[in-house]
């Protein structure tokens, strides 16, 4: 499981990360995004149940500034949980 993180601004995309945990593990998505957030260089979100439900149930949820302590300079911060190894290319078995 890899988990993509994007800051958007407007319909533009300020920054993206891919990031490969290990072991994936919903439970520890405070760790994963304190980690990604480091590296990007922007202040880790508040994470609410809603934000875990929506990640366990849909793979992906939003974060907007007001999930934030600190300032930020984006509309949202959006994290999708993908398997890469889950989709198979069409025509190929």
């Amino acid at each position: 499981m890899k988990i993509w993180i994007r800051t958007i601004d407007g319909e533009k995309i300020k920054k993206d990360l891919v990031y490969a945990p290990e072991r994936f593990n919903l439970d520890a998505m405070h760790e994963y995004l304190e980690d990604i957030c480091n590296t990007l260089d922007e202040p880790t979100p508040i994470i609410l149940k809603k934000h875990l439900s929506h990640l366990d149930e849909f793979n992906n949820t939003v974060f907007k500034p007001i999930d934030f302590v600190e300032q930020v300079n984006f509309d949202k911060m959006i994290v999708e949980i993908f398997d890469e190894n889950s989709h198979k290319e069409k025509g190929k078995s």
